[in-house]
């Protein structure tokens, strides 16, 4: 668009120009950039879809505490795969728990907020990055394809252990056995999947080509969006590592 003012020379000005010119002009203020990876968004309902992707995260973690053969794995390689694949296990749970949500465009004030606060002391926390329009869409977009194949729940298991147990994330101790546990789970969707539907001989590598668009969701994108706004600054990797090594309270002595 080569009328968009994102792309003039003195950005600032002419966005914090159309702001504070509603008034006088309010036509104009209706014409709203289309620059899809200018655009910020945020939740439309935050309480909702938080707990609920708070819900799923938790059900995701549990998952990986109750395998015996993930238990077995350094602790140093736990987290190693815990680094990497939480985000792709997380969507997968969104999918099986059917979560869906809507977001808005983040409100003008605070980009005039931005605006204003730009070139203040160092010293200043930071304002926190906002999703962009364009990466939601590629996010929804990803579930909608998985929702379209239908996984029973025996389906969603072995694919989230092919997920979870990936052999070529650097610096794994135990890269063998973590590659013949991905193996094993592959084979274990593969036999599943040929009586369920004998008729889609292509189903498996179907639904591992899907499975490689999970991956490919930046982290970042996920804590912003669904987490940011329960856990605040804190680092969504130490919460998730709190979780997944947590000692159970023991009972105590009578």
């Amino acid at each position: 668009c080569e009328r968009c003012q994102c792309h003039s020379e003195d950005k600032h000005t002419a966005i914090l120009y159309t702001l504070l010119s509603q008034n006088m002009h309010p036509a104009r203020a209706r014409q709203r950039c289309l620059c899809h990876q200018r655009r910020t968004v945020q939740l439309r309902t935050p309480h909702v879809t938080c707990q609920a992707a708070s819900d799923v995260l938790v059900k995701t973690i549990s998952f990986m505490k109750n395998l015996p053969s993930f238990h077995q794995l350094p602790r140093e390689d736990q987290i190693r795969l815990l680094d990497s694949c939480w985000v792709p296990l997380f969507l997968l749970g969104l999918v099986q728990e059917m979560v869906t949500f809507e977001v808005m465009e983040t409100p003008a004030t605070s980009m005039l907020k931005k605006i204003l606060l730009n070139g203040q002391s160092k010293g200043q926390e930071p304002e926190r990055t906002q999703p962009t329009l364009a990466a939601v869409q590629r996010l929804q977009s990803c579930l909608n394809t998985f929702w379209g194949l239908d996984l029973r729940p025996r389906e969603y298991a072995y694919l989230k252990g092919a997920i979870l147990f990936n052999p070529d994330i650097p610096g794994l101790r135990a890269s063998l056995y973590i590659q013949s546990l991905q193996r094993e789970a592959q084979r274990a969707l593969q036999e599943l999947l040929q009586p369920l539907h004998p008729e889609d001989q292509g189903r498996f590598s179907h639904i591992l080509l899907i499975t490689s668009t999970l991956k490919s969701i930046p982290p970042a994108l996920i804590t912003d969006l669904f987490f940011r706004p329960i856990i605040g600054d804190t680092d969504i990797m130490e919460l998730l590592m709190e979780m997944l090594f947590e000692v159970p309270d023991q009972p105590q002595a009578l």
